[in-house]
């Protein structure tokens, strides 16, 4: 069976007041199916890859960087670094909200986790409204309207708008309250369709997105509920990093991705025969882009272990004194590369030598780097020498 073009996959809702809305693949197959293959074929390396040892190590970076990326998209203001001490607070800790917001997002990621491992798993109108309550748990929005978990429903003399001109356009979704849940419960139930006939997680996740935010079924929060939910159904499919790492992709491409939602509406009006490919074609993309990044994070977080590891063993063994051990673990939290005059510079080196001649000092460094521990980059720069590797 044909997946792109089986006519049985297609389902076209009557509404009340919105009109006609059309589910629908709407893909060009050529360029989906080359797209699909490649991210099939890395996230096999990627799953053969070392992942178990530094599979605690890459959950925590990936949740930091998702939570800071999809709450940056929506206006979020707290750096990666201020995310990931948000998140590390527990819910008495929390002093202002945007380290609620923070805190709200890692616990409806949690959520879309703990359920979508469950077997045979779907998402259902319920669970995105538990999402949605859960996104905006104890936190006011700008829209009065909003109700945590609650639906969109009908207000005299409002009418809902959505986007703008630099993303492709104002868009009108549905107004009626009805119709955004007949919608949404539809929506719900294509995916089961589309699971039952034997379109993959690759292709639903995007799809139900997009039709999500053309739905728009809350007053506040609809572009993180969304991602949530793409992120659910890829996860329940076997995808365990990448799809909440996704949001990372769609933040540095934050103006592609919002004006696809809007070129993918305007195809289907005109009644193009591939309105979705935009926007799967740029999910796609994400997923190759963000699975290949976590592949090659792994292995660089594979060296840091190794070497860490070599480093116990050598200060274990008195190959190295503790004043060295001190400085080698200093030079990892800078990262990959340390200016030796800044380093020299800081509290912790300079008491380690109060007491202790500049001799010391460079037969301390020397040592090293002849124990092939830290790397001579020239300018006056040292490195670990498992960069060598990477």
């Amino acid at each position: 069976m044909d997946i792109f073009s089986d006519i049985s996959l297609v389902k076209r809702i009557e509404t009340l007041r919105s009109g006609v809305f059309k589910l629908q693949m709407g893909l060009e197959q050529e360029d989906v199916a080359l797209l699909y293959q490649r991210i099939e074929d890395a996230q096999k390396r990627f799953k053969e890859s070392p992942l178990s040892h530094v599979a605690s190590s890459l959950e925590k970076e990936v949740v930091v960087s998702s939570v800071f990326g999809t709450n940056t998209i929506e206006g979020g203001t707290l750096t990666e670094e201020e995310t990931e001490q948000a998140l590390s607070l527990s819910p008495e800790q929390i002093q202002n909200t945007e380290q609620k917001r923070a805190y709200n997002l890692k616990q409806a990621y949690d959520f879309i986790k703990q359920i979508s491992v469950q077997e045979q798993w779907q998402p259902s109108v319920e669970d995105v409204c538990e999402i949605h309550r859960l996104v905006y748990d104890g936190i006011a929005s700008d829209n009065p309207y909003n109700q945590p978990g609650a639906l969109r429903t009908d207000v005299d003399g409002l009418v809902t708008r959505v986007g703008n001109a630099e993303h492709g356009g104002v868009y009108k979704p549905p107004q009626l309250g009805k119709d955004i849940r007949l919608l949404l419960q539809l929506l719900m139930d294509w995916n089961r369709q589309l699971t039952e006939s034997g379109v993959p997680a690759l292709i639903r996740a995007p799809l139900v997105h997009l039709y999500f935010e053309l739905i728009h079924p809350f007053w506040d929060g609809n572009g993180r509920v969304g991602r949530v939910l793409e992120a659910g159904i890829l996860y329940a499919d076997g995808f365990r990093y990448a799809p909440f790492a996704q949001a990372n992709f769609y933040l540095k491409h934050i103006h592609q991705y919002f004006a696809a939602f809007n070129h993918c509406r305007k195809a289907a009006n005109k009644k193009h025969s591939s309105p979705n490919h935009e926007f799967v074609s740029l999910f796609l993309e994400g997923m190759l882009e963000t699975i290949n990044h976590l592949h090659d994070r792994v292995n660089r977080l594979v060296h840091i272990v190794l070497y860490e590891t070599h480093l116990k063993r050598l200060h274990d063994d008195k190959e190295i004194n503790d004043r060295q051990y001190a400085i080698v673990n200093q030079v990892l939290k800078y990262g990959t590369t340390v200016v030796l005059a800044e380093l020299r510079k800081e509290p912790w080196y300079l008491a380690l030598y109060s007491k202790l001649t500049d001799k010391t000092k460079s037969r301390d460094l020397s040592n090293l780097k002849k124990l092939d521990l830290l790397v001579d980059l020239g300018n006056g720069k040292v490195a670990p020498s498992f960069i060598r590797e990477m």
